[in-house]
């Protein structure tokens, strides 16, 4: 019923009883509230600035942003934690646009969150007739999440935000747009109407057990092994089966490898775990079982020098989704369902079958690692001025060793790849980084939501570069005297901060930044607390003050300019040209 549809006897109850009516904005944070969300992440504006104020009013916490890009990064990471989806609110259009590479960037993690919009009036968009921000917003979310719905009614609401949810959670989790024309949140009805409306989700993401034949190859597979092995991806920390996923490591003796948002899921210390050794488990494997990891572009897609000879080994994998099966390699044993059921599938049939994994193989793996680990424990101790990464992830691994219930948010080109190789993750879900798209910009945004839905405390290890993309947030950390702690390893550029100018002019390199970039003095401006560290022993203090205090603090670590290689580990995804070699002779040195 649209604003002016309503019959006499809404019109005369407005005027004399309007306690007796409810409208759109009120329908919209009940049917959120009755499934259990509490939080709004949202940059306020026309024409749900009004709505923001009611949701806090009834009791939900908004969290107000800079941007929506970063109010949708929050969502997102809230989704991952929670299970539940991530709810982030924006204006119409540009406001829509800024997040909608969120909610694409949700729906490829696969985490749930659902993007909500105000928009246009439908016949105004139809027509072209240049509404105020004026786009047909819901056709352009659709190839960017799983499901997109419009309200155009208010007694609508309930319904929608039901199908919003299970959307975003069932099957594999992922992005839901809801399209809310701004003329729909003033239409009123009758409260008990309204009330009855609602619509309570029940069991929107159920679980979902592997068949016994597919149980039954995987386990003929292990039963063939020599060098079997274990990944595990953030599927399977979404999943929050901790304790299956452990005993079926435990028992089954496979040494594993967390995928970066994994770590944690068992401690990084555990004796089975690889990661020191990854170069080695993933060519020398012969039988893999992929657990909520996917064999995309962070596995080189199962192909490759990494994976040793080709059709060298098979692979078990555990997913969700079946299209998600022979993506890249063919799949000897697919076991399509949750992680946490295929995993108790698995221990179930093992446990009669008394396969172990040949001790020459963990023998192997436990040598290389330590060989690894050793080598690195010498590179972490040293004291070189200016720092270099090794040096100051070094004091970063202390700090979280110190406090493991510390949540780490990472991100950068060198920044990333190394603290995520260095820096032992002890806990679940207690590691958030780029993600599948390595998407730059996500460490204010995923630091706010850690923090906000945990409570716990937060270090976030930024590169300066990262951190441009979303710095602006940290008033938004102080603004809500959130427990984070920003460390940015500035070495004044992209990659480095000693690039030239290849023509030879007075322009810097375009991979070069200001020269000792004082974001301390940012943070300071904002009322945080802000440190200037220029060696391990200032970093290593500024680090302990700031988790011991829970005041929002960003450190200012100065990095060697010199330190770090072009594009981190993944250089090799850059195009090379023999022309470009032969007419810049730089080219050659990066």
């Amino acid at each position: 019923m649209g604003v002016t549809q309503m019959t006499d006897d809404l019109v005369a109850r407005a005027e004399t009883a309007p306690e007796t009516l409810t409208d759109g904005f009120h329908l919209l944070i009940d049917a959120l509230k009755l499934n259990g969300i509490e939080t709004i992440y949202n940059v306020p504006g026309i024409p749900i600035t009004d709505l923001g104020r009611y949701a806090q009013a009834q009791g939900m916490r908004v969290i107000s942003f800079r941007h929506e890009q970063h109010a949708g990064y929050a969502a997102s990471v809230a989704g991952f934690l929670t299970k539940m989806p991530g709810v982030c609110m924006t204006v119409s259009a540009p406001g829509f646009l800024n997040g909608v590479t969120a909610l694409a960037n949700a729906t490829t993690n696969c985490w749930p969150m659902i993007l909500i919009s105000g928009s246009s009036e439908r016949e105004i968009v139809d027509l072209a007739q240049g509404d105020y921000e004026e786009m047909d917003q819901l056709a352009m979310a659709r190839p960017f999440c799983k499901a997109a719905y419009r309200l155009n009614y208010a007694q609508d609401i309930g319904i929608a935000v039901a199908r919003a949810i299970r959307s975003a959670v069932s099957g594999r989790p992922g992005g839901v747009y809801l399209d809310i024309p701004g003329a729909m949140l003033g239409q009123i009805m009758d409260g008990e109407e309204g009330k009855k409306s609602l619509v309570k989700v029940i069991d929107p993401a159920p679980r979902q057990t592997p068949s016994k034949e597919s149980v039954a190859r995987a386990v003929n597979v292990l039963k063939e092994a020599k060098r079997p092995l274990i990944v595990i991806g953030k599927g399977a920390a979404y999943d929050q089966s901790d304790d299956v996923i452990k005993e079926l490591v435990e028992k089954s003796g496979l040494p594993f490898l967390p995928m970066s948002m994994a770590k944690g899921i068992l401690p990084d210390t555990h004796p089975q775990c690889a990661a020191a050794a990854r170069s080695l488990v993933l060519k020398e494997s012969d039988a893999v079982i992929m657990m909520g990891a996917r064999i995309n572009w962070l596995l080189s897609h199962g192909k490759g020098m990494q994976w040793g000879e080709p059709g060298s080994k098979k692979f078990i994998q555990i997913d969700i989704d079946p299209e998600e099966m022979d993506s890249n390699v063919e799949i000897a044993a697919p076991l399509v369902g949750d992680v946490g059921s295929c995993a108790q599938a698995l221990i179930d049939a093992l446990e009669s079958e008394g396969i172990a994994p040949p001790k020459d193989w963990l023998d192997q793996v436990n040598t290389k690692a330590t060989a690894n680990m050793e080598k690195m424990a010498n590179k972490l101790q040293n004291n070189n001025d200016p720092m270099d990464y090794f040096a100051a992830l070094g004091v970063i691994k202390e700090a979280v060793n110190k406090r493991p219930e510390t949540i780490l948010v990472n991100e950068g080109a060198n920044t990333l790849d190394m603290c995520r190789s260095i820096v032992n993750i002890h806990k679940p879900r207690h590691r958030i980084d780029v993600g599948t798209w390595g998407v730059m910009g996500i460490g204010m945004g995923a630091a706010v939501a850690a923090a906000v839905e945990t409570g716990k405390q937060v270090l976030a290890v930024e590169g300066d570069s990262a951190f441009g993309f979303c710095g602006m947030e940290i008033e938004t950390i102080c603004r809500y005297k959130l427990p984070v702690c920003i460390v940015i390893f500035n070495n004044n550029g992209i990659y480095r901060g000693d690039g030239e100018n290849w023509g030879g002019g007075d322009d810097p390199a375009t991979t070069v930044f200001v020269e000792d970039s004082r974001y301390d003095m940012m943070m300071e401006a904002f009322g945080g607390v802000g440190v200037w560290a220029k060696n391990p022993d200032e970093l290593r203090q500024a680090i302990e003050e700031a988790l011991a205090s829970g005041k929002p603090t960003l450190i200012n670590a100065a990095i060697d300019p010199a330190a770090g290689k072009e594009s981190g580990n993944i250089g090799n995804l850059n195009p090379s040209s023999v022309v470009a070699q032969a007419r810049y002779p730089q080219a050659k040195k990066i």
